[in-house]
């Protein structure tokens, strides 16, 4: 059992160190997000992200419900009135050639498994709710919206990469991703719980509505 374990962190080890440095060459490559989270999943610092974020009531009972969306069907959510969520998203996406379910995909198997499925499910939600660009230092900023939402150890992971990959490759960039970085945690830390709400079923919200609700005063766009 002890070899087995040992063997278990090993490979975890080596997905993540794999994982963290192909985002330091290119901080876009999707997969290497999910292969540092994938190599993250047996560590303690998880159970405890699952923890924080069940120490809220209304989170804990959509991760007991195992609350997942279904497919969003986009051309309907373009139909909704512009001032929407629904709509804002699904412009959003139209406009930047993105793929609603860009997502890896992953079995839910225990609570810290659906935690990471309902986050990459609704990540781009989170972008148009928030106002952070996604670009790398948007990205960024987001990542540290949700280390103060979630305590999630794959957001620490990407902060910490990406700030030393701009320190080494863009130093000129630090004092706005420091900027990003700042703002979005103190977002994070101020807003009621975005892995709280289901989305998909209040499409026709207004944007503004969603925001007030849940206290987000939208970073304002910034250009890189």
């Amino acid at each position: 059992m002890f070899l087995k374990d040992r063997q278990r962190r090993n490979i975890d080890y080596l997905q993540t160190l794999k994982g963290v440095v192909a985002l330091l060459r290119d901080p876009g490559q999707t997969d290497s997000v999910y292969d540092v989270e994938e190599g993250l999943r047996n560590i303690k610092a998880v159970q405890l992200s699952v923890d924080f974020v069940k120490s809220k009531p209304e989170v804990a009972a959509i991760i007991e419900e195992r609350y997942l969306a279904p497919e969003p069907d986009m051309e309907a959510l373009l139909k909704l009135p512009e001032e929407s969520l629904g709509y804002a998203y699904a412009s959003y996406l139209k406009e930047a050639g993105f793929d609603p379910n860009f997502y890896r995909k992953l079995e839910v198997v225990d609570d810290a498994s659906y935690m990471f499925l309902r986050i990459r499910q609704s990540h781009d939600i989170w972008h148009i709710v928030t106002g952070m660009n996604t670009d790398v230092i948007g990205e960024l900023g987001l990542k540290a919206f949700e280390l103060a939402q979630t305590r999630r150890p794959m957001s620490l992971v990407l902060l910490t990469g990406g700030l030393m990959r701009t320190l080494l490759s863009s130093p000129e960039d630090l004092d706005l991703l420091l900027d990003r970085i700042a703002v979005g945690y103190r977002m994070g830390a101020k807003a009621k719980p975005f892995l709280a709400q289901k989305w998909e079923e209040n499409w026709e919200k207004p944007l503004a509505e969603w925001q007030a609700e849940l206290g987000v005063e939208p970073t304002p766009v910034y250009v890189p």
